[in-house]
């Protein structure tokens, strides 16, 4: 009997820590601080921590896990195949980044667009992959929608597949975890897509935006994402001594804070909790209740006044990370991957373990000294430029265009026809409405008014029209008193 005030108050312990991660687990995140944290046991689907796993959330690019289970599923049932040849369509060509920005018309296999996909991230690939299985946007997103269904996704709605701002795109820390799962129990062969480490396209090699890779020890996938509204995104996974866990995090406020909470979690998990008997259990990702909620909006607290420079998925100092290791066969090893008593930010901040990375490339399947010759012609293109701030807080505005994309690959509506200006010059209307008009003198100035919208839709196309430009204005003063056109120009003038 002297013992039962002891066991009423580890029962009362017992009871507030129960009622605390449930709060903790379906609570409604605070706009400020929003943040959704799953952990689960990738074979069991035992749920392990949990806060706002349940509340509805923008995906950003980890929609692309869905697109990669859609595609290899294609694969898996014979209707396409992972040599197929796909062409980048006008539609893909015009898709904000990141992306691997090649033209409309351009080859590529079923393999190569999911590698450039999954590491790079390339919004232009989750669209030839969408296209070249489902012939468009809205078919491919019903076939993501029914596979999510299938899957037991019940918060989950797709409009794209590659997660660019959208009405009604979403998802939970739930349904990710769902989605994590099955595509490590349905899709063994293809795993390895998940987990690349780097791709070479040319000259240009790109690291895994998961930074876990080749630093945590035993990281093995997934995938990142980043729009303003959804924060930091990221859905890991990790295997160590035979067992795996999968950890999603959702509205991290950086690529490094989303990074070293998804090893908190990790290390949670492997490790055990001391107090874990304090928690109750939490049963199966399935039986998570689900919240049926709007999805915070988390624009002004990553791409506001505030921030002192445009958020990014692209992690600055992974890029830089890349080009100075970029072949460098003296890479240098992080001894510390079998140590993973070290903290998470010291794991981050050493380079990751030496890897070759996996080359990809544009056109048909090649293999021996055609791969050669088409890595070597690869590598002759040019770079693109680096994007300007302007261009960064322009990747992420409202959803209409990113659903207008998926309508006009039906109807070839204008907005997609002036996207293509500013990627494909050859294909633009600017020079059809300027060819008439070459061989006389006169034409010099008509082509004046014609040339000016097509430099504004096609800012960053080619040199030619910047060149253009100042010889179009040299003869127009000149031609003022011979032609007619120009005439209502000098009245403003006068």
């Amino acid at each position: 009997m002297q013992f039962a005030p002891f066991a009423l108050r580890a029962s009362s312990l017992k009871l507030i820590a129960a009622l605390a991660v449930a709060l903790l687990a379906t609570a409604a995140p605070r706009s400020a601080q929003a943040e959704a944290l799953l952990l689960v046991e990738a074979d069991s689907g035992k749920v392990l921590h949990a806060e706002n796993a349940t509340y509805p959330w923008y995906p950003a690019s980890v929609t692309k896990l869905m697109t990669t289970y859609v595609t290899l599923k294609a694969v898996k049932e014979g209707r396409i195949t992972l040599d197929s040849v796909i062409t980048v369509s006008p539609v893909a060509a015009s898709q904000s980044p990141s992306k691997m920005g090649f033209r409309a018309g351009t080859l590529v296999t079923v393999d190569n667009a999911l590698k450039m996909m999954m590491v790079k991230s390339a919004n232009d690939m989750a669209v030839v992959l969408a296209e070249g299985v489902s012939g468009s946007i809205d078919a491919f997103s019903d076939e993501m929608n029914r596979t999510a269904q299938r899957l037991g996704m019940t918060q989950t709605h797709y409009v794209n597949p590659n997660g660019l701002p959208a009405e009604g795109q979403v998802t939970s820390a739930r349904d990710l975890a769902i989605l994590a799962r099955a595509i490590i129990r349905d899709m063994p062969e293809y795993e390895y897509f998940v987990h690349i480490p780097a791709i070479r396209f040319g000259k240009r090699v790109t690291p895994n935006f998961n930074r876990l890779i080749g630093r945590y020890p035993g990281a093995d996938g997934m995938k990142t994402g980043f729009i303003c509204a959804s924060g930091f995104n990221l859905v890991a996974s990790a295997t160590r001594d035979g067992r795996r866990l999968i950890a999603v995090v959702l509205g991290a406020p950086s690529s490094q804070a989303r990074a070293i909470k998804a090893i908190q979690l990790l290390e949670r998990g492997f490790s055990g909790n001391s107090l874990s008997w304090l928690q109750p259990a939490l049963g199966s990702v399935d039986n998570l209740a689900p919240i049926d909620a709007m999805p915070p909006n988390l624009r002004e607290e990553m791409c506001g006044p505030k921030r002192k420079r445009p958020a990014s998925d692209e992690s600055p100092e992974d890029l830089l990370a890349s080009e100075q290791n970029a072949g460098n066969a003296t890479m240098s090893f992080f001894s510390g991957l079998q140590t993973p008593s070290l903290r998470p930010v010291d794991m981050l901040a050493a380079a990751p373990a030496p890897t070759e990375p996996v080359v990809v490339y544009t056109g048909p399947k090649k293999s021996g000294a055609a791969l050669i010759a088409a890595v070597e012609a690869d590598s002759a293109k040019p770079a693109p430029k680096p994007r300007s701030k302007k261009q960064h807080a322009a990747i992420d505005k409202p959803a209409k265009p990113a659903a207008s994309t998926a309508a006009d690959t039906k109807a070839g509506a204008k907005p997609d026809s002036r996207k293509t200006v500013t990627l494909d010059p050859k294909t633009s209307v600017a020079k059809p409405a300027a060819a008439p008009k070459q061989a006389p003198r006169p034409a010099a100035s008509t082509a004046k008014p014609a040339d000016k919208p097509a430099l504004s839709a096609a800012k960053p196309a080619t040199d030619k029209p910047a060149a253009d430009k100042p010889k179009a204005a040299k003869p127009a003063p000149k031609a003022n008193t011979t032609d007619a056109k120009p005439a209502p120009e000098s009245k403003p003038k006068s």
